[in-house]
């Protein structure tokens, strides 16, 4: 997550909660850029609007019948149902004690633990939380050999049960990778596995978004540049990575970044980068491209995995797949 400063102005806005606003959204639109994308999207598909009035919107997740939502700038996490309805989770989930207005401070990635708990990215904490059914958060991860994670952003958990997340600095707010506060001498992605805590990619300016293929034997890492680019790395047992190569180099032009990625049971990879969310094959050819009004930051598949829901800057958007999504692994 990179809050786009164009976007500064809106972020420092009071909150203006709306009554459900589903509908499909002008502006929205999918853009097929290859015949493929027709096995992934029914022509004519509608993006919709489902909920809208937040500050800087990320870190989706499906839980419990509801698209868990983090609201980055606003400190809140936040659920929506499929009507629109919307739900305050937790204030202050950054937990940041006196967080300064309009900051990357709240909370950010998510992902459903075996237990049916909630681990949650906390960027002004530096930290990853668990979030109970009480909703009580209670942390599990914030250092790594005696100094602070950066600010956690982006969580998936393997097949084998490892939690695998991104560490940039953008919860820095006085600098980020010149932010006194900075601790580690890198920006890595964690693996978290039988209590072991293991920075495995360290040479990343920014990772960001992560996920893996279908069968567990690629990751993907979104680094947000500039310039934006998506890595694909070999899977080994027990988490080891090797022959890395770009899946896709972003082209500089459009609002927002190389940020969030979700993948899909074929193995193409939903990425959102500059000018839109981009729907890319496992040899890196973008099939197309859905375009919105706002700037994506992170999406999530929902329910059966044929619902895909987009976080972008002040809103929630969402639009039906043919192809079903990759759930997370203890999806709940």
């Amino acid at each position: 997550m990179r809050i786009a400063p164009l976007l500064a102005a809106a972020l420092l806005a009071p909150l203006a909660l709306h009554a459900p606003v589903v509908a499909q959204q002008s502006g929205a639109r999918v853009e097929r850029l290859d015949p493929a994308l027709d096995a992934l999207v029914a022509p004519g598909t509608p993006v919709e609007q489902v909920a809208t009035g937040f500050g800087f919107t990320e870190g989706p997740l499906w839980h419990d019948g509801r698209l868990w939502f983090s609201d980055v700038s606003g400190d809140t996490l936040r659920a929506v149902d499929p009507s629109g309805r919307v739900e305050e989770l937790i204030a202050n989930a950054g937990g940041l004690p006196n967080p300064p207005a309009g900051k990357s401070i709240g909370p950010n990635g998510m992902v459903p633990d075996r237990d049916g708990s909630v681990l949650m990215a906390q960027m002004g904490a530096r930290r990853i939380v668990r979030v109970g059914a009480d909703r009580r958060v209670t942390p599990v991860i914030a250092e790594y050999r005696g100094k602070r994670l950066n600010s956690p952003n982006d969580l998936v958990v393997a097949a084998d049960g490892a939690l695998w997340f991104t560490d940039p600095p953008f919860g820095l707010y006085n600098g980020m990778d010149s932010d006194p506060a900075k601790q580690l001498p890198y920006n890595a992605v964690f693996r978290y596995a039988g209590g072991t805590l293991t920075p495995l990619i360290t040479d990343l300016k920014l990772p960001n978004g992560i996920g893996f293929s279908p069968d567990g034997r690629t990751l993907y890492v979104t680094d947000y540049g500039p310039p934006g680019m998506i890595y694909a790395y070999k899977v080994g047992r027990g988490g080891t990575l090797s022959g890395r190569r770009v899946l896709i180099s972003f082209p500089a032009g459009g609002a927002g970044g190389a940020d969030g990625l979700k993948v899909d049971r074929r193995g193409n990879v939903w990425a959102t980068g500059p000018g839109g969310i981009r729907v890319i094959s496992p040899t890196g050819k973008v099939l197309g491209r859905i375009v919105l009004p706002e700037v994506a930051a992170n999406l999530a598949f929902a329910g059966d995995g044929h619902t895909l829901y987009i976080t972008a800057s002040s809103s929630v958007y969402r639009l039906r797949t043919m192809v079903a999504g990759v759930l997370p692994r203890y999806a709940h």
